[in-house]
């Protein structure tokens, strides 16, 4: 096998959990290579470096195997190879994420009817 479909690789490393989102996000423009957007028929093949933006975050990986089937994830994990630059960025984007959470805690219980007012009136409502 020397090339695999884009969607059929971004489902099988399990970037996406459905070969449709994978093929909703290179329409979308969040598979690219070598900074230009992907059809989720294009052809991957081994070497090639893919920026892949997800829920997880954006990664910046090496292509090193092919596989058209949907495997356990440490298979998974074997297909390609994250930089050390795109995993230091993710790890830091997550940090201030968590961080950001200890800034704006939750709210303790549902709004009372004086707060659901003040958030009507927040918001532009009468």
């Amino acid at each position: 096998m020397t090339s695999v479909r884009m969607d059929k690789w971004l489902w099988a490393a399990r970037f996406f959990k459905t070969r449709s989102l994978a093929a909703r996000a290179c329409e979308l423009g969040r598979v690219q290579v070598n900074h230009q957007p992907v059809k989720p028929a294009r052809e991957v093949r081994v070497g090639e470096m893919l920026q892949v933006t997800n829920e997880g975050g954006d990664f910046q990986v090496e292509v090193l195997l092919l596989s058209e089937v949907r495997g356990p994830a440490s298979v998974a994990q074997t297909l390609y190879r994250e930089t050390e630059a795109s995993r230091e960025l993710r790890l830091k984007v997550a940090e201030e994420r968590r961080t950001m959470m200890n800034f704006t805690p939750a709210p303790q219980g549902r709004p009372s009817k004086r707060d659901r007012r003040k958030i009507i009136q927040f918001r532009g409502g009468v």
